[in-house]
């Protein structure tokens, strides 16, 4: 199997998509659920997550109309998924359809943002995958474009959007079952899958460093989780601690930082061990004034695969909560916001608040 093609089935894994022995073999494309009420379409797929995004949208009520990647092997793979799509010759195929109205990408991380400028730019909403932008430069950029088009520029942030114990400890905070929201801390381990990496993956100009790659989730459910519309970094740090053989990656990182309503903890790494039954033993725990939650993401750990448990303690009960059955409602209210022009989904400004954040504790991080 070609590398680029194993990366994706791996990430697939740890995305929470349905896995095959091979992409290629079987459609796994969700079947329209409901009429459609906007027209998508992909440019760039070097990152599994595509799938769990377009399924997520077609749910909502989007139909995928083309797609278009210059790599034979992904496209194939795509297509083979979705067998209705359309494959584009040339991404302005893509950007002058006027009859599209959101564009998708999981592309290589360095061209995400100039590839969102440009969908903004064409007068279309876009949806891309973490890290949605790299560098400060490229998100002054976007705060300039995104302000002039009034477009939608959202990224999908999947460890919380795809994640249903995250989705129901955000309608238990909601409910005020823990009180007020003091801290989170929130654990983001990864494993390397070295040989089915692409190799973007080990160059930090192009995937942004630890911190903005997949700390960028633990942003996003920082701010989520606390309420705050403001923040700022405390103290971030770094490191290559375990792959000299990889000079431009990081395998460590870790954060401190504090909101306006709330404290956090960020630790992303890429040392989850063979011997665990999952990518990585994702933790988020949430403490309030009146209790605490811990969702364990994708395994209690020598207990349960399976993922999604949610654990509450609070003045009343300490009890369990299996999540396997909890509604995922981001796909059908990011179309919502795309027809209506609302922000139900996720607002823009916590959108590039979290991206901010993970850029300038990556930039500032000391080195270990």
């Amino acid at each position: 199997m070609p590398a680029r093609r194993t990366f994706l089935r791996n990430i697939a894994a740890a995305s929470g998509i349905l896995i095959l022995p091979s992409f290629a073999e079987k459609s796994i494309a969700i079947r329209q659920s409901v009429a459609p009420r906007i027209r998508f379409s992909v440019i760039g797929i070097n990152h599994g997550h595509i799938y769990g995004m377009c399924n997520a949208v077609i749910n909502g009520g989007g139909e995928l109309v083309a797609v278009y990647a210059k790599e034979a092997d992904l496209l194939a793979g795509f297509v083979k998924q979705y067998p209705q799509v359309k494959v584009a010759a040339d991404p302005r195929e893509i950007l002058e359809d006027q009859s599209i109205q959101l564009i998708m990408s999981s592309g290589i991380p360095v061209e995400r943002a100039p590839l969102g400028i440009e969908v903004m730019k064409h007068g279309k909403d876009y949806l891309v995958d973490k890290p949605g932008i790299i560098s400060l430069k490229q998100l002054a950029e976007v705060r300039k474009v995104q302000q002039q088009t009034k477009r939608i520029y959202s990224i999908m942030f999947s460890e919380r959007h795809e994640n249903r114990a995250t989705v129901k400890a955000g309608e238990l905070v909601k409910a005020g079952v823990i009180g007020k929201v003091v801290q989170t801390i929130g654990l983001g381990p990864h494993r390397m899958n070295v040989k089915s990496r692409p190799e973007w993956f080990f160059d930090k100009k192009k995937y942004g460093g630890i911190i903005t790659d997949i700390g960028s989730h633990q942003f996003d459910q920082f701010l989520y989780f606390t309420g705050s519309t403001e923040a700022e970094i405390v103290a971030s740090q770094v490191g290559n601690v375990h792959h000299p053989q990889y000079p431009h990656f990081e395998d460590f990182g870790d954060v401190m930082m504090k909101g306006n309503r709330g404290t956090g903890y960020i630790r992303v790494d890429w040392f989850t061990p063979d011997g665990l039954k999952t990518w990585g033993d994702g933790r988020l725990t949430i403490l309030g004034t009146e209790g605490f939650i811990e969702i364990r993401k994708n395994i209690d750990i020598a207990r349960n695969d399976k993922g999604n448990h949610l654990y509450l303690a609070n003045n009343r009960e300490t009890k369990y909560i299996d999540c396997n059955d909890v509604d995922l409602p981001f796909g059908r209210q990011f179309v919502e916001d795309i027809v209506n022009r609302t922000e139900t989904s996720m607002p823009q400004s916590h959108v590039l608040l979290a991206t901010e954040l993970s850029l300038r504790a990556q930039k500032n991080a000391r080195s270990l």
